[in-house]
């Protein structure tokens, strides 16, 4: 399963400078950690990669399907950063219509909506108003929205955003649960967010990739002498300096 992105150009009007300006780029398995300060075209790059929007030039695929095709579009997943809970629905309900829209029927919408809520630790609240779920469960439906009809690839974008420190934890190992299954691409401004549990990090700033990586190649930017609570964030601000774009340092 290949995501790519080549030659991508995008920007929300006409008459303003591009967010995103030819830009390359290649999701790895797993999942990957997509660090960057607000404004860096992290939002962007998802909905290109979601098929939300569409690119002024260039190309998305998956597996050479074009992401202007209904195809593409059933194969990926996108959580974004506001999950609204749909007025009167259930848990359930509001995981199954997610399905409908995405062209499964009715009943397996409903009976899969159970499985993906489950896969989530959701069971429990699958007859609960959505409106009424907390703010980290209302997250968590959207996962399970975004697994409920057999995505190849997920995108999440600033999906622990608000959440307290344990929402956290848990939502972190629903993550990893999933990656065996499907490539996760999780975008945060947080560079402690999930990096050092991550397989590979890509940075982007200003609407270009810094690095793309294995989590241990990214890691290696931080210069020597750094405590060890400190690493991700003395990698991320190496990388963040002015300088041409990079990959793996030599020997990782």
């Amino acid at each position: 399963m290949t995501l790519e992105l080549r030659s991508c150009t995008y920007a929300y009007r006409r008459w303003t400078a591009p967010v995103l300006k030819d830009l390359d780029y290649t999701l790895p398995p797993g999942l990957t950690i997509l660090l960057g300060p607000n404004g860096a075209g992290k939002s962007t790059l998802l909905k290109l990669a979601a098929s939300v929007n569409l690119p002024r030039s260039g190309t998305v695929a998956l597996d050479g399907t074009p992401s202007r095709s209904r195809t593409y579009r059933r194969s990926v997943a996108w959580m974004p950063q506001h999950i609204t809970a749909m007025s009167h629905l259930t848990a359930r309900e509001q995981v199954a219509y997610t399905g409908w829209l995405k062209g499964m029927n009715r009943r397996d919408a409903w009976d899969k909506a159970a499985g993906a809520l489950a896969r989530v630790d959701l069971e429990a609240q699958a007859d609960t108003k959505a409106a009424k779920l907390s703010g980290g469960q209302l997250r968590r439906v959207g996962v399970a929205s975004a697994l409920i009809h057999g995505a190849r690839v997920m995108l999440l974008d600033e999906p622990t955003a608000g959440m307290d420190p344990r929402q956290r934890r848990v939502f972190r190992d629903i993550l990893r649960s999933l990656t065996g299954d499907v490539p996760v691409l999780l975008s945060t401004h947080d560079v402690a967010d999930l990096a050092e549990e991550s397989d590979n990090v890509t940075v982007i700033d200003e609407g270009r990739v810094l690095y793309t990586g294995t989590t241990t190649g990214f890691l290696a930017h931080a210069p020597e002498g750094v405590p060890s609570g400190r690493i991700a964030e003395a990698a991320y601000t190496a990388l963040s300096e002015p300088e041409k774009p990079r990959s793996e340092p030599r020997g990782q």
